[in-house]
């Protein structure tokens, strides 16, 4: 074993057995190259990552290239989950020199670590045009011994390069309708008008662009922003990278028609899509987007949930091929099948109708498969409609549905068996935070308390193991009983969102007053008070050589556009100016970019409707058990209403609380001992109504 046999994390766990002999990011390793002058090779990474896999099995694994990476550098492994600051600053040197970027990112660093070069995955000899990593390691170690002073040199002017590029400074930029309509024109330029999504292949799901779409479409009236989204989530979730047994989706499609996925299972796709899939069903009504996201949540309370109600980080891409061969695994093994497995599973007629809805074929239904991973299986996809199967087959609907139901069960059954996934199973609070938001949304608007219910125990595992109630802080990371990692902006803002989502449908006090104390606290650790705009890390961890103002909206959403919106709508709860103030400079700070290039920015463009709407505050006053008010509430979150806040006065505690913030709730009383609702906008309310049709009226 070498040094990562003694860390937490699933992916540095994953490279312990390397002859490699790998440090954690640390001090021990630093003071190592500055004490033997020796570059640092810094491989970045997650446990899930694919191409990851492979460089470790070809270099990482080998005794010569190990040899060869001992002798003359200092190799470190970092895990890119655990530490995302880290990543964001060596990606950008690797983005900038190469003009592309990826995982595994391989990067050498002089022994101040200040990045000279860079890239992504290295074959371990020249191939497919790209240099072999055996090469690239001579040369380097060939270079620091002839060329070090230049080379140290350069390093410096690259990180001053890099530093004076990721300045966020105030603009004057206005943002008025010229930005948003410019990101829907580019999204609409690029959109796929027969398949949905944007783009060609390989296509990606980025939720952020459908939050922009859908609050862009409620102030617009716009039916394309509404349409352009809907056909990509209809579209998505009959393609193969939804699982269509087990439910959830995978990272990515290679093709344009989301058939062929990237098989892992990161856990913040699962949050942002089935918030997307429920403001869908909000918007039309329509269950079929509504089914997608229980299916969902269901898949991440089956196979991504802790004991303890934490939620997971991910499942591999890879698995193994056949149990008694457990080192040999495959790209999506585990949800691949052949026609003969499914027929010995279901047996007819069930197979036959399975195999005609979901595309399955006798000699496999992947055509293109350049590394022979799919030859004679099938990946599942809805290749015809349930009332298409019942016509071909000359049966009844109701029929074919109870055949359909019982051969998936019985596939998935049958699929449990098989040897799963690797399963990263730490538990991190921003992407928990993420999570904890659908599944208390999904409780109110589907009306099902098991949702409620998962949403309230995460969140009270993030207080409870990752929350420092002393200091107010939060920890990044929790795996096998322990806590670490100082949290960045994207764990306090994400986190924050999940509470104030959780108050706005369980309202508990609680969750709304950590929602504060945890901005306030963003707000001393991250905001740059003079520039506007947060960073991504606290001062002080002098292992970084430069902070960074995270903003844009990819995979994940930023901090910065997250901070946004939670200053906004706590300045609509507590009536605070410093929160609303907070969150005008940080759009300030970034107004240039918005304006220049906003479609890299949907979240925060999102923040931007927000902000420059009428908000409408929504108080409910009556009993949380009381059947009245779960009528209203139900109500409510039947309508898709973007731009509000919904607050709940169930006791005199509760009204002095929230009356400290919003005076004229103090006025606030049921009609004739009934439940009643005021929706009011600027703190103005129209007469209030305790009637859900009067309610639904008030809502438009």
């Amino acid at each position: 074993m070498n040094r990562l046999a003694d860390e937490k994390s699933p992916y540095l766990l994953q490279h312990a057995h390397n002859p490699v002999d790998w440090y954690p990011w640390g001090e021990v390793a630093f003071e190592k190259a500055r004490r033997e002058n020796k570059p640092i090779f810094l491989s970045i990474g997650y446990s899930t990552c694919h191409w990851c896999h492979v460089m470790e099995r070809e270099s990482f694994e080998n005794e010569d290239v190990a040899s060869q990476l001992n002798r003359d550098f200092v190799p470190i492994k970092v895990d890119r989950e655990e530490r995302p600051d880290v990543d964001r600053i060596y990606m950008t040197f690797v983005q900038a020199t190469t003009g592309g970027g990826g995982w595994p990112m391989s990067v050498w660093l002089t022994p101040d670590l200040q990045p000279f070069f860079g890239g992504t995955y290295f074959p371990p000899e020249n191939r497919w045009g790209h240099p072999g990593f055996r090469s690239i390691l001579s040369q380097i170690a060939d270079a620091w011994l002839k060329d070090r002073s230049q080379i140290v040199d350069s390093a410096r002017n690259v990180v001053e390069q890099l530093r004076a590029q990721a300045v966020v400074a105030p603009s004057r930029a206005p943002i008025d309708d010229s930005v948003p309509n410019s990101g829907f024109y580019v999204f609409r330029r690029t959109f796929d008008t027969q398949l949905g999504g944007f783009g060609s292949a390989p296509k990606f799901p980025r939720p952020s662009v459908f939050n922009f779409l859908l609050r862009y479409w409620a102030r617009t009236k716009n039916k394309e922003a509404l349409d352009m989204v809907l056909l990509t989530l209809r579209e998505m979730a009959k393609g193969g990278m939804y699982d269509q047994l087990g439910g959830g989706f995978h990272r990515y499609s290679v093709d344009e028609r989301w058939f062929v996925p990237h098989f892992e299972k990161m856990l913040y796709d699962q949050a942002q899509l089935v918030m997307s899939y429920l403001e869908a069903f909000q918007i039309t009504g329509d269950r079929q987007y509504s089914d997608v996201a229980r299916r969902t949540l269901d898949y991440v309370l089956r196979d991504m949930t802790d004991r303890e109600g934490g939620f997971y980080s991910a499942e591999d891409a890879d698995s193994v091929i056949n149990p008694e061969e457990p080192n040999v695994k495959g790209e999506g093994a585990f949800y691949i099948w052949t026609a003969e497995e499914i027929r010995d599973v279901v047996g007819e007629p069930g197979a036959a109708w399975f195999c005609y809805r979901y595309g399955v074929a006798d000699g496999g239904n992947v055509a293109n498969d350049p590394h022979g991973e799919f030859t004679g299986r099938n990946i599942l996809f809805q290749s015809m409609t349930v009332e298409e199967t019942a016509q071909q087959f000359g049966k009844s609907l109701e029929e074919i549905q109870k055949g359909l139901a019982q051969a998936e069960n019985l596939l998935l059954e049958a699929r449990s068996k098989r040897v799963r996934p690797h399963l990263d199973d730490k538990i991190l609070t921003s992407w928990n935070g993420l999570m904890i938001s659908p599944f208390a949304l999904a409780g109110a608007i589907l009306d099902e308390p098991r949702y409620a219910a998962a949403a309230g125990t995460a969140a009270e595992f993030v207080i409870s193991r990752l929350y420092d109630q002393q200091n107010g802080t939060l920890l990044r990371r929790y795996r096998q009983d322990e806590a670490a990692i100082p949290g960045f902006l994207d764990d306090y803002a994400l986190f924050t969102q999940a509470l104030l989502d959780l108050y706005e449908t369980q309202f508990d006090l609680r969750h709304l007053e950590l929602a504060v104390r945890l901005t306030e606290k963003q707000m001393e650790l991250f905001e740059d008070r003079q520039n506007g705009g947060f960073f991504n890390s606290a001062a002080g961890d002098a292992s970084l050589v430069m902070r960074m103002k995270e903003d844009y909206d990819g995979a994940e959403p930023s901090g910065n556009s997250i901070a946004i919106m939670n200053l906004l709508r706590l300045a609509q709860i507590t009536n605070r100016a410093t929160f609303r103030k907070s969150a005008e400079k940080t759009v300030a700070a970034f107004a240039s970019r918005l304006s220049n290039v906003g479609a890299a920015l949907p979240q925060m463009l999102a923040a931007c409707e927000f902000l420059r709407s009428e908000p409408r505050q929504i108080v409910l006053i009556g009993e949380k058990s009381d059947p009245g008010t779960h009528d209203l509430l139900r109500t409510l979150y039947s309508h898709f209403v973007p731009h509000r806040m919904v607050l709940l006065v169930d006791s005199d505690q509760m009204r002095r609380a929230l009356a400290g913030w919003i005076p004229t709730i103090a006025e606030m009383n049921r009609l004739d001992g009934r439940a009643t609702a005021y929706v009011c906008q600027d703190y103005a309310c129209q007469l209030p109504v305790h009637e859900t049709e009067d309610l639904a009226r008030l809502l438009g």
